[in-house]
């Protein structure tokens, strides 16, 4: 317990190097444009890692999550809104629930 400081300290100064690093370092615009495409995707495909394995993991059984996973993308492919997405995948998981 003696050493939270300085998980801490290395912590901090880890994330300060991460968010200053690029702002030193890159000062003129990037015009790669295999650099900007990955640069655009980043976000997402962060967002996609850490809510994937959360989606499977949220129910008493990963089938009924990969079921409603399913539905929510197959609903939300043919035009439905965030909330009929939401609440088709909630209905999934109930109505297999009590299945399984």
């Amino acid at each position: 317990m003696h050493n939270i400081w300085l998980y801490i300290l290395v912590m901090a100064g880890v994330t300060y190097l991460i968010r200053v690093l690029p702002l030193t370092l890159i000062r003129k615009e990037i015009k790669n444009r295999t650099i900007r495409s990955f640069l655009f995707y980043v976000p997402y495909v962060t967002l996609a890692v850490m809510t994937f394995p959360a989606i499977l993991e949220a129910t008493n059984n990963m089938w009924a999550g990969l079921a409603a996973l399913i539905a929510g993308i197959l609903l939300a492919w043919f035009g439905g809104s965030l909330f009929q997405v939401a609440v088709l995948a909630c209905v999934v998981v109930f109505v297999l629930e009590l299945i399984l």
